[in-house]
Parts: structure tokens; C-alpha cells; sequence
């Protein structure tokens, strides 16, 4: 099957480049010829999504729209499988050229900001549907910036790639929750499918640690957790290091808590960090910046604990099946699709409390390294629910979706199926 790949940028910026940096070897492993369409190749000092070397590429900042899209057009490709262009009317052209799905890895397409969460008086998430509604919640619930045009605009913006996504024959997600999130906006039941995420078991023999964390060395051992990812407000840094000392004094024992990642909200959490250091000399908190693969499972490997404090509901939250697999257990808040890999008591600890507090996540911590037995065995819950989403399942389950799709006989041609899906966008320009 010849698939076209519609997506931003063609480089790993993100989780949607990395999805596709693990997908797109394993398609043309099974015998698919691909192509990439995309908005921008850029930075150059990011690593390019692979592909074979081969197989074309358009990048319309480069070649222009209209270039891009009548090369796209010659090279006759049997489906279009988009993740998303910032240019709402371009994708809806690209879509024109043959029958298309989509993957939704977010939530762009039903939320103002995308961050489906209200900001005030807590970080909470949010379940309205995308409509009027979301207007008169805007300010009063800090949805997003304080530019009424800004506003409109990216209403009308989500507005048109949710008309987009319901003229598409299947929408693709990482989990439950999320389809749910699109069957709330209207999209069908029989089109939105959840495929799951791929997780590749990171290569590299798992540095053997105890079974229990540290559980034969003296109490003045320190414990080791993990925060891996951006750093914005609504992934909870913030919360996690408010938990820090309750989790010393529940545990008596130091604890060294990593950073991995960055974003936005670094500055905040190192000052953070250092006032918290200063007041609890048993606590210290280190930031690495962004890590390569091989420093990441590591990372893993070294630590006792993953923690994913995040307060806006997660699509899926990749990083703690990536984690289970070297066997590292997770503590989380009970946030959008986490509950779909984390199952507590199995391979880590859940905090459900509406809203996020730093006690409930310190007790989600301590339940999970208090006991050297019941750690033991969350390890091995770990592996053992990581394995659920290995690449080789989620590939048949997508590849299943894909001959379903481009063998559908529809029942208009797929010019005036374009045309009725172009007609869609423009009608809420």
C-alpha cells in the first residue's frame, strides 16, 4: 500500500514526530511504501523522523503549497494518514487527494487552548464539549490568554479540524478516554478507534538493582525518583515538589528527585526546588535538560520511582510504559488516559483526588516503595503491562484499520468526497 504521512514537521520535536519515528520503519518493514508531506523541516539540529531514504518528502515551506500538494497528487498514494497541520485548509486539501484517517494525539480539536483543563481556581480538567460555552468559560476559568481576538481565533481554528475529523472514514487514538473525548464532540462511534500507543522495549541489558528500593542499604540511602518530560504548569512539577517532604517524613529517608526534560516552566521549578532544598537538607532535586535514549533508560534504571504529577488529562502518557519496561513502577494523578497503563497496585500507584493536591501524590508515592515486597512486585507489574503495547500489536492494529479504509468502495466518488470535506472546513471559516 502506497501511505502518505501528513503531518507538521519532519523532525522529532514532539511526541507526534516520536510516534512517528517508531511507526513509519515499522510499515515499511511490512512491505508499505511511504511518503511524508509536511509544513516545516525544521530545527536543524533535531534528528529527522525515519524513513527510508527514498521515500519522497515535501516540505511546504520549502516547495510552497501548490507544489507540494501536486507532487503529493502524482505520486498516487492509496491513503493519507494525518496527524495534524497547523494550516487547517491545507490539510483539508492534502485530504482531497485520496481516502484519508486521522490520529488525534491530542486535544486540539475540542479545546480552545488544547490543554482541556481549567486553570482557576485549580488546575482541573475539563469535559465540556467544544461549543459556546467554551467562550463564556474563557476568562472566568483562565482557559487561556487574555486576547479576545486570540480567542476567537483559536475557537474558529478548533472548530474546523473538528468539522475535518468528522468527514474522515477512521479517527485513530491513544486511548478510551480520548475517543471518548471525540464521541462527546460528535464524531461516530464506528469511525473513532483507539489503536494504543507503541512502546519499544529500550535496548540495552537493565542494570540489575535490588528488588525493593535500596531495601539492604542503611536508611541513610537515598531514594530515587524520576520526572521525565515537558515542563509546563499543567504537568504538575510544581505539586511534586510540594509532596517531597511528606514523602521523607512518611519513608525517613533522603530523597533525590530528577528532572529530565524542560519547557516553560523550568525557571519556576528551580527556584522552587531551591527554596524547598534549603528548608529540607534530606531532599535534593537535579535537572538534566533533555536526554538522549540511551541516558534516558539509564535514568531509568537508576531510579526507584517514575512520577507523573501531570494535572491536565494526559492523551495517554507514553513516558510510564516506556519506564515499565526496564521495570520501573509509576506513581501518577488518575489523569486522562494514565489509568489505561497504570493500574494501581499492578505496576505503580494512582492519586485520584479532584482537585490534584501534593498530599494524595505523596501517598501514591509512599504506597509504592514503603514496602520492599509489594515494590518487588510492582516491578514486575510493571514489564508485565508494558508489554500490552508492544510495537508489533499496535502495527496489526493499524495496518487492519488502514486495509479497511482504502478498501472501502465509497458512495460518492473521491472527488466530490473531497470536495464535501472541503466544503465542511470552509463553511466555519
Amino acid at each position: 500500500m502506497r501511505i502518505a504521512i501528513v503531518t507538521c514537521n519532519a523532525r522529532i520535536v514532539g511526541g507526534i514526530e516520536s510516534y512517528l519515528d517508531t511507526v513509519i520503519p515499522l510499515l515499511e518493514s511490512a512491505g508499505h511504501d511511504i511518503a511524508m508531506l509536511c509544513e516545516f523541516d525544521a530545527p536543524g539540529t533535531s534528528t529527522s523522523i525515519s524513513r527510508n531514504t527514498e521515500a519522497p518528502l515535501w516540505i511546504v515551506a520549502q516547495e510552497g503549497a501548490a507544489h507540494s500538494l501536486d507532487s503529493l497528487r502524482r505520486w498516487r498514494p492509496d491513503l493519507i494518514y494525518t496527524h495534524g497541520l497547523a494550516d487547517t485548509a491545507l490539510e483539508a486539501r492534502a485530504l482531497e487527494i485520496a481516502p484519508a484517517i486521522a490520529y488525534v494525539h491530542d486535544y486540539r480539536a475540542t479545546c480552545i487552548s488544547g490543554a482541556k483543563a481549567f486553570a482557576f481556581p485549580a488546575a482541573t480538567p475539563c469535559a465540556r464539549p467544544l461549543g459556546a460555552g467554551c467562550l463564556v468559560n474563557f476568562y472566568p476559568r483562565r482557559c487561556g490568554g487574555l486576547n479576545p481576538l486570540a480567542m476567537l481565533s483559536d475557537f474558529r481554528r478548533a472548530a474546523r479540524r473538528l468539522e475535518l475529523l468528522r468527514s474522515l472514514r477512521a479517527v485513530l487514538t491513544a486511548s478510551e478516554f480520548v475517543r471518548a473525548e471525540y464521541l462527546r464532540n460528535g464524531l461516530a462511534p464506528e469511525v473513532v478507534r483507539c489503536v494504543g500507543l507503541p512502546v519499544i522495549d529500550r535496548e540495552g541489558p537493565r542494570v540489575e538493582i535490588p528488588a525493593s528500593p535500596r531495601a539492604s542499604a542503611p536508611s541513610a540511602m537515598p531514594l530515587r525518583l524520576l520526572f521525565a518530560g515537558r515542563m509546563e504548569p499543567l504537568k504538575g512539577g510544581h505539586l511534586l515538589l510540594d509532596a517531597l517532604p511528606l514523602v521523607h517524613s512518611a519513608l525517613s529517608r533522603p530523597l533525590i528527585l530528577t528532572f529530565a526534560g524542560d519547557g516553560g516552566a523550568r525557571i519556576e521549578w528551580v527556584r522552587r526546588a531551591d527554596e524547598l532544598v534549603r528548608r529540607h537538607p534530606a531532599v535534593r532535586v537535579e535537572f538534566t535538560g533533555w536526554l538522549n535514549a540511551a541516558a534516558l533508560t539509564a535514568l531509568f534504571d537508576s531510579s526507584d520511582l517514575l512520577v507523573v504529577p501531570s494535572v491536565w488529562p494526559e492523551p495517554f502518557g507514553l513516558v510510564g510504559p516506556e519506564a515499565g519496561t526496564r521495570g520501573l513502577p509509576a506513581a501518577a494523578f488518575a489523569a486522562g488516559g494514565i489509568p489505561e497503563w497504570l493500574t494501581d497496585g499492578t505496576n505503580g500507584a494512582l492519586a485520584c483526588a479532584i482537585p490534584p493536591a501534593p498530599a494524595d501524590l505523596a501517598d501514591a508515592i509512599v504506597r509504592c516503595l514503603r514496602d520492599p515486597v509489594e515494590y518487588a512486585r510492582l516491578r514486575d507489574g510493571a514489564i508485565e503491562l508494558a508489554r500490552r503495547f508492544r510495537p508489533a500489536r499496535h502495527i496489526d492494529v493499524l495496518s487492519s484499520v488502514l486495509e479497511i479504509v482504502s478498501s472501502h468502495v465509497p458512495s460518492i466518488d473521491g472527488a466530490a468526497a473531497g470536495s464535501f470535506a472541503k466544503a465542511r472546513i470552509q463553511s466555519h471559516n
